[in-house]
């Protein structure tokens, strides 16, 4: 038994019992405080960042035949941090020679070197969170928690559910079959996990550990070495979680290389390289349905696990407190400028209004309630900086543009007066138009006058069907609507929160509770984190050999 594995066993045993039970439950503190963390931490974190500034990035005894390195903060921090690099053709040799050792390797071996990186990760995520802050643009609060103790819960979550599967049943055992005054048949068997190959992790500019870790960790407990590809511009974090693997690796004799980093710049991208090789036989990527088809189209037998674009609506037929609804979709809509596969985008409300607990508000009322809202939640410019961060693809901005003219303006955006920056657009249009029925990504807000509130679920429930979804909202008080709207999204594949108010929104995902994206609309193929996810990256073959006398 791997002496990693003995230490963090309860650690597993935990993690394995949350999911079972799904209630409330993390080993990593979410919150960032000297507490936790140690009283230094949040020093050590922010110096240990800066000292990384304008240097090369350097992981010891990784592959490299260039630097290279483009990242830009949108906060407007100057970065200059250069990487590691090497061909794909380089990259792929090292990791089908790491593979033979790793794959050999014991379960309870892959899974304490996991564990034991995740603990170091997470002591790490002052350093994280500030790597996070200035490649993705959300604000420390949120990258400290998104790109550290949310994300080690979802590696955690990928590590024990593979590891569920892969000892769900016994590897060994003896078959005995009776032949009658014959003596009985007795067959040895054994069972061996067999991972697939190579697999590669194809990082996002928002989320890149949170999105990448599940996969990452997911193939490498199932003994499949990876090549991870983060975004060009959101490089740190994955760079620094490859650094840690590797020493952990290289502690513990195992080869350095079953992990390693393809880093490359907007230029000079190697992802199509990478996905099209022959020996990449597992893909995990998050980002645009546009690229997500080319990859399904050109990844060969390499098996493709996906999130990508989808189309997440709110659905507001009554409320039985109207400030806390408007405060809590105000707050969802301009949470990191709605740059969250998980953020609203459509908001679909009766033409004719709804009832509240102030009386019956009309359609532009319920949108006036959401306006004010979100301009009481931004009226302090530091907040305002805090809560929606900034925009980190200057396409986004293009975006919302695009959208003023798709119908009538009922919130105009504004800057926050930090870094790159815009608050939510609300914009009015009708079921008919176009425009809305494909992602906006970005702090961009459709509202959409319903002929009834049916008519609204349908629609609703219908556009999560077409284009895919991964959240949706319902505000209702009827019981006969909530109970048509539950069936609605659940044939449409899409998780569904009713009368969410207070510090719960729709943009929230648990790991060892939620299960983000079902895996059953075209918003993604593949759920987090489900057997489904873990299953398929490793096989198991047997050997048998018959007892005689």
């Amino acid at each position: 038994m791997s002496q990693l594995f003995d230490r963090h066993h309860a650690l597993l045993s935990e993690a394995l019992g949350a999911m079972k039970t799904r209630e409330f439950w993390t080993p990593f503190p979410e919150v960032p405080s000297g507490r936790f963390y140690g009283e230094t931490a949040r020093q050590d974190g922010e110096a240990a960042f800066k000292a990384l500034i304008g240097k090369p990035f350097e992981i010891a005894d990784h592959p490299q035949e260039t630097s290279v390195g483009k990242e830009d903060s949108p906060w407007g921090l100057p970065l200059d941090l250069t990487y590691p690099a090497a061909t794909p053709k380089t990259l792929i040799e090292a990791s089908e020679k790491a593979f033979v050792a790793w794959s050999e390797t014991s379960v309870e071996t892959r899974v304490g070197v996991l564990l034991e990186t995740l603990v170091r990760l997470n002591r790490m995520s002052f350093l994280i969170g500030h790597a996070t802050v200035h490649t993705t643009g959300q604000a420390f609060p949120m990258a400290f928690q998104a790109g550290g103790p949310h994300a080690q819960d979802r590696g955690l979550e990928a590590v024990a559910a593979a590891y569920g599967e892969m000892t769900a049943t016994a590897r060994d055992a003896v078959w005995t079959k009776p032949q009658g005054k014959q003596a009985p048949l007795v067959l040895e068997k054994h069972w061996q996990i067999v991972p697939r190959g190579i697999a590669l992790t194809i990082g996002c500019n928002t989320f890149p550990t949170w999105n990448g870790y599940p996969g990452l960790f997911a193939s490498l407990a199932t003994g499949n070495t990876v090549i991870v590809k983060p975004h060009p511009m959101a490089i740190l974090p994955l760079a620094i979680t490859v650094k840690v693997l590797r020493e952990v690796l290289a502690e513990e004799n195992l080869p350095a290389d079953t992990i390693l980093l393809a880093a490359d710049e907007p230029d000079i991208p190697v992802t199509k390289e990478l996905v099209t090789a022959p020996e990449v036989r597992i893909i995990d990527y998050t980002g645009s349905s546009a690229f997500g088809g080319w990859i399904r189209a050109n990844a060969g037998e390499a098996f493709v696990f996906a999130e990508e674009t989808g189309v997440n609506s709110v659905v507001v037929t009554g409320t039985d407190s109207f400030r806390a609804m408007c405060a809590n979709l105000a707050f969802s809509v301009s949470l990191y400028s709605g740059q969250m596969c998980t953020s609203p985008q459509n908001i679909y409300v009766p033409k004719d209004g709804i009832g509240t607990d102030e009386g019956h508000k009309s359609f532009d009322e319920v949108i006036e309630g959401l306006s004010a809202a979100i301009d009481e939640l931004l009226a302090d410019p530091k907040q305002a900086s805090g809560v929606c961060g900034t925009i980190v693809n200057p396409a986004s901005l293009a975006r919302l543009e695009e959208a003023r003219a798709a119908g009538r303006v009922l919130r105009d955006s504004t800057q926050t007066g930090t870094g790159r920056s815009a608050t939510p657009l609300i914009i009015a249009v009708t079921e008919d138009d176009q425009t809305h029925r494909q992602e906006c990504f970005g702090p961009v807000v459709f509202a959409i006058p319903s002929a009834s509130a049916e008519d609204a679920i349908a629609q609703a429930s219908g556009i999560a069907k077409e284009k895919g979804a991964i959240t949706a909202a319902l505000y209702a008080t009827d019981p006969a609507l909530i109970a048509q709207a539950g069936k609605a999204f659940a044939r449409a594949g899409v998780n569904l929160s009713v009368n969410l108010t207070g510090n719960i929104y729709v943009n929230q995902s648990a790991a060892f509770s939620d299960f983000h994206v079902t895996g059953a609309n075209p918003a993604g193929n593949a759920s987090l984190t489900d057997a489904a996810f873990v299953a398929p990256r490793f096989r198991r073959v047997m050997i048998r050999w018959q007892q005689t006398a």
